[in-house]
């Protein structure tokens, strides 16, 4: 089962009229009021249970009913369930879901503990095509339920339909980067008080010939540990640098480019000279490169990880800690490593302004990055809710689909125009009361 982390058309561009979803929840009261919500957003059909067992009734039978499922799923487009419910409750109904393949996508709501609902966000059951959209505390609103909506016909793919894809092999990673293929997209990072935009982060996707565009999920673990990783980074870097230069020369002087360096990478003792010499030849300021490396990456090759690290640092280059919070010791890479920015991971973003176990944890990570004098990163913003948490909590700068998706280099200085007076007035104050 796979937790959605990238949504993809505004939701008044999805036409329901052919889907079918079906709502299990034991209150009579909740179940009306989520029928209802569901046939208010044009959804075709709407079958109900009352509980995990009456549920996979009702899925049989509509089953045998000979209804069409898409992408070899048999039962229906969308399921949404409670947890907490009589004689099968919605874990158990989750397995069955999985199990048997009677939905694409999943919604799980619930009115108890929310630490349950971030269990069942974690379930692992990878062999799976079932799409868990997200999880929503009860009552469920309608603003609420459109953003994860807005999650179906995503660009990340299901873990099931990346195992259908044939094994890449060195060949065709090779030929894909002397074709030069593999090329970056770009998100920005806006700051929360003024709106304006400090920085972009360079996102590799794959411009597949006949696929389109293929987000690192189908690419990178094939290319890790293969000796192609090396020209790869030089690719992404070499393009984005070269972007860089271009907004520079269009006024954007003090914009930042964060890229990604990988395990590999960083266990590598020669590469940092082989950045760095790239970055030279470009002549841009290595103050506006941010390197983004995770703790799981300095933990691989401690010893290495740690010297190429610093030396980073010491050329002058930011330095961010991606995804905090998800690894094991991330305050203690936090604290030895002369990290410059803190990217607090999505999981602890998302929801933070309704889940009280989130918002504790977004709390610390804002107030341990401030204490450390490092710039806090909220990653993952989609609702406005958790954008005004995350100004009142001192957070200096956001990424997430509520600002803006990864976009191609030449889309920013337009999506920058466009956007100005949107960003500025949610950077405002007043924001937080809408």
């Amino acid at each position: 089962m796979q937790t959605i982390q990238e949504k993809s058309a505004p939701l008044n561009a999805l036409d329901w009229s052919t889907h079918t979803a079906l709502v299990v929840e034991d209150s009579a009261v909740q179940r009306a009021h989520m029928v209802s919500m569901l046939r208010s957003l044009g959804f075709g059909l709407v079958l109900e249970a009352w509980n995990g067992a009456d549920a996979l009734e009702v899925l049989e039978q509509y089953c045998r009913s000979g209804k069409p499922g898409v992408q070899g799923v048999q039962g229906v487009q969308l399921v949404l369930t409670d947890l907490d419910m009589p004689r099968m409750d919605g874990i158990e109904l989750i397995r069955h879901l999985n199990e048997r393949k009677l939905t694409e996508s999943l919604i799980v709501m619930s009115a108890r503990d929310p630490r349950l609902l971030e269990l069942v966000e974690n379930m692992d059951a990878d062999n799976t095509g079932l799409t868990l959209l997200g999880t929503l505390l009860k009552p469920v609103m309608m603003d609420e339920l459109n953003v994860l909506l807005r999650r179906v016909g995503h660009v990340r793919q299901a873990p099931a339909a990346v195992m259908e894809r044939p094994e890449l092999t060195l060949g065709q990673l090779e030929q894909a980067l002397a074709a030069s293929q593999f090329v970056p997209v770009f998100q920005p990072k806006i700051s929360m008080n003024s709106g304006l935009i400090k920085g972009l982060e360079a996102l590799a996707r794959w411009q597949h010939p006949e696929q389109g565009l293929l987000a690192p999920w189908h690419f990178i673990s094939s290319l890790e540990g293969t000796p192609l990783m090396a020209g790869f980074t030089l690719s992404i870097v070499e393009q984005s640098l070269a972007r860089l230069v271009e907004w520079q020369r269009i006024g954007l002087t003090s914009m930042k480019v964060s890229i990604n360096l990988s395990a590999d990478i960083l266990a590598e003792r020669t590469f940092i000279d082989q950045l760095d010499d790239m970055v030279e030849s470009f002549s841009i300021s290595p103050e506006l490169v941010i390197w983004e490396i995770t703790e799981t990456m300095v933990m691989n090759n401690l010893a290495q990880a740690l010297a190429n690290v610093a030396r980073l640092r010491l050329k002058g280059y930011g330095l961010a800690m991606d995804d905090y919070g998800i690894g094991y010791s991330s305050i203690q890479q936090l604290s030895r490593c002369p990290f410059t920015e803190l990217k607090i991971d999505r999981m602890f973003v998302d929801g933070a302004s309704q889940r009280p176990n989130r918002r504790v944890i977004l709390e610390s990570a804002i107030e341990m990055g401030q204490r450390l004098g490092v710039t806090t990163v909220a990653e993952g913003v989609e609702k406005l809710s958790d954008w005004a948490l995350l100004r009142e909590l001192g957070c200096e700068l956001a990424q997430g689909y509520m600002i803006a998706r990864p976009m191609p280099a030449g889309d920013i200085a337009g999506w920058i125009k466009s956007n100005r007076a949107r960003l500025r007035q949610l950077s405002s104050p007043a924001a937080a009361l809408r």
